[in-house]
């Protein structure tokens, strides 16, 4: 995948998301590809783009999750086991964090 092609899918990812958290009323900003997602309580969740890595990396709760975009761009899957998908494991750590089922459905 060129740089192009992953920049466009990468930042409609992170749109996506920033889109379906401002729809849960959940803290997030979205600048320069990094997601903040900001809890009164903290620490602050962090999805970002990383171009040189043609990842989507995530950091949350003292864990990191590194993305590999599917060939159609319509996944992010994690490049170690379990390989979870980026929605999933967002939703997951959200989830926990706010003791609410959260759902990020149609974000990536």
């Amino acid at each position: 995948m060129d740089e192009a092609r992953f920049d466009l899918l990468a930042d409609q990812t992170l749109r996506r998301i920033l889109g379906a958290l401002d729809a849960l009323d959940v803290e997030a900003e979205l600048e320069l590809g990094v997601l903040k997602i900001s809890f009164e309580d903290g620490p602050d969740y962090v999805v970002n783009s990383h171009r040189a890595a043609r990842q989507i990396w995530m950091a949350a709760e003292r864990t990191a999750w590194h993305f590999d975009p599917s060939e159609d761009g319509a996944r992010w899957v994690s490049s170690k086991p379990p390989h979870e998908e980026l929605t999933a494991a967002l939703e997951g750590v959200l989830s926990k964090k706010l003791r609410r089922s959260i759902s990020l459905r149609g974000a990536s």
